[in-house]
């Protein structure tokens, strides 16, 4: 095997930048995986490097800080989840309630399909915040409000569908619905069942102003 004439500086990432997005993209994903199922607390660093086969000493090629892993982490969790909102939420052929039922029937079929190991990220490292790095706080409470505003204009539309009041205070209406969401979220990974997401939704459905 040819050896490399000439070693990257210590600190700086490898030259071949195509190597280097990969080995950092199969690294956020196994800390998805890791934090999404044991959440923060019992989630080492040491586990993550271990499943994509990266060395301890070469982590910080890849993040300046176990915090700034994190913060890709939480990023990219919170962009995949915005681009599975709003496929179903923007999805003009369905009435704007039943766009919010195809969401859940999607989260539904995503633990299943994962066995219910795997729940929300965002509400698993909510319920850790006081174990968290500060600047994890602000991130997470960002990503819950733009869930939120997501939800809120669907529900807007519901309204001017006629499937809703008029007089519906829609904001309202989707903080209310993501903070039982996340409770539906951690009882049916507790329970191992999707019950209490169905449980959830229609009372939510139920309660809204007509």
């Amino acid at each position: 095997m040819n050896m490399p004439t000439t070693k990257p500086r210590r600190g700086r990432p490898p030259k071949v930048s195509h190597e280097n997005r990969d080995t950092k993209a199969e690294l956020i994903r196994s800390g998805l995986e890791q934090l999404t199922e044991n959440g923060f607390a019992s989630s080492g660093i040491d586990k993550i490097l271990k499943k994509v086969k990266v060395p301890k000493g070469s982590f910080y090629h890849y993040f300046a800080s176990k915090e700034t892993f994190g913060q890709a982490v939480i990023d990219n969790y919170a962009k995949y989840f915005a681009n599975k909102l709003d496929t179903c939420l923007l999805d003009e052929s369905y009435p704007a309630l039943e766009r919010i039922s195809n969401f859940v029937e999607d989260a539904k079929m995503g633990m299943i399909r994962h066995n219910f190991k795997r729940g929300c990220l965002v509400g698993n490292l909510g319920q850790e915040v006081d174990l968290l790095p500060e600047s994890y706080r602000e991130q997470l409470v960002d990503i819950l409000h733009s869930w939120q505003h997501r939800v809120a204009q669907c529900l807007t539309t519901a309204k001017t569908e006629g499937q809703i009041s008029a007089t519906a205070d829609c904001e309202l209406l989707a903080e209310f619905f993501w903070i039982g969401w996340e409770g539906a979220v951690s009882r049916s990974k507790l329970v191992q069942s999707t019950q209490p997401l169905d449980n959830y939704f229609n009372c939510f459905i139920s309660s809204l102003p007509r």
